[in-house]
Formats: C-alpha cells, structure tokens, sequence
C-alpha cells in the first residue's frame, strides 16, 4: 500500500501517508482553495435559494491557474472557426454567468474533503498513517488530485506530453524541481486512485 492508492472492502481506498506527505497534500489543497476562493458574496449564506440563484462572473479569471481551472465553454483554441467570435464569446460569458459558482463550490468541497479526510487522520507508530476513504471520499479525492495536477502544471506551464517528458530530464538545482515532483507523485497517486474505483 505504501505509494499507491489499494481497494478496500466497500468500495473505498486506502493508501500509506508519511507525515511529510501529507503535510504536502494538505499545503496544496489549503493553497487551492485560497485560489479558488470564497463563495458568492464572500461568505456563506443562510439562505439557500440566495445562493442558488447568485450569478456568477461573465469575465473570464485573470490567473493562468483559474483560467485552466474555469474554462471557456465556447471558442479558444480549437472552437468553430466559421462562427463569429463575439458571439462565441457571449455564449461563454453567459454559460460562466450560470455555472461557474457552482463549479467552484464544487471544487471548493472536493478540497475541504482532502484537507478533513487528513485531518482526522490518527498517526500510525512510525510517522505516518493509513488513510482510508469511502467510493464518494475517493471521488472527491480523484477531483481533487486532478484540480491540483492542473494547477501545478499550469505554474509549471505543461502544455502536452513533451512537456512531462522534459520534467524527468530537469536537474536537481532547478527551482521548478519541487513542484514537478510534487506533479509527477499527485499523478501516480490519482492513477492508483482511478485503477481502485475502477476494480
């Protein structure tokens, strides 16, 4: 189990944590959603329907990280080349108007469920501890896991494949060496995690 996510009898997984990882998984996820950020109107709301029917942004975010993580739903490289830009454009505006709360407290949920899961974590005898979650903990583990591989790769400007190739070749000075071992062990984790819900 150490490294990789196994199945648990359920439907769940378990996986072997040191302290150090998931100090790092923690930091990571605290870090996301302070990106991610606040609900609408920056607290949360007693009352449902409020948030319900808050609209959301029509602008795309500013960072490069959002951007990645909040899409256009229309147009960018790739979209339809014979309809006109602005209305693709619209289009976009008015699906993020309606979507893009929700999509983030979504990932905001998936984050607080990784940050609690290790939180409750009891320390096993050497330093580290098994972390156990049920299908729907793991479900929002895999999101999570993949909200932050998009994040980290987004500061590490990974683009395609060639990009990940060229990270196993960075020398150990490198600055961005961290992070990319951050990138490629979260990529091993959520493959394992992905294989374990699929069994």
């Amino acid at each position: 189990m150490p490294g990789h996510f196994e199945p648990i009898p359920g439907g769940g997984a378990a996986v072997a944590l040191d302290d150090v990882e998931i100090s790092i998984i923690r930091s990571l996820a605290v870090q996301l959603l302070e990106l991610i950020g606040p609900g609408p109107g920056g607290e949360i709301s007693d009352d449902p329907l409020a948030e319900l029917f808050a609209e959301g942004p029509t602008e795309p975010p500013g960072d490069a990280v959002l951007q990645r993580l909040f899409p256009d739903a229309y147009g960018g490289p790739g979209g339809p080349a014979d309809e006109d830009e602005a209305e693709l454009r619209a289009y976009s505006s008015e699906f993020r108007r309606f979507t893009e709360n929700d999509l983030r407290a979504g990932k905001r949920d998936d984050a607080l469920a990784v940050i609690r899961s290790l939180d409750a974590l009891s320390p096993a005898g050497d330093g580290g501890a098994v972390l156990k979650l049920t299908r729907d903990e793991s479900v929002q583990w895999m999101r999570a896991l993949n909200d932050l591989r998009l994040a980290i790769g987004t500061r590490l400007d990974i683009t395609d494949e060639e990009d990940t190739d060229l990270l196993y070749r960075l020398p150990d000075e490198d600055p961005r060496k961290p992070m990319v071992m951050a990138y490629l062990w979260l990529g091993g984790l959520q493959e394992t995690l992905v294989e374990t819900l699929m069994s």
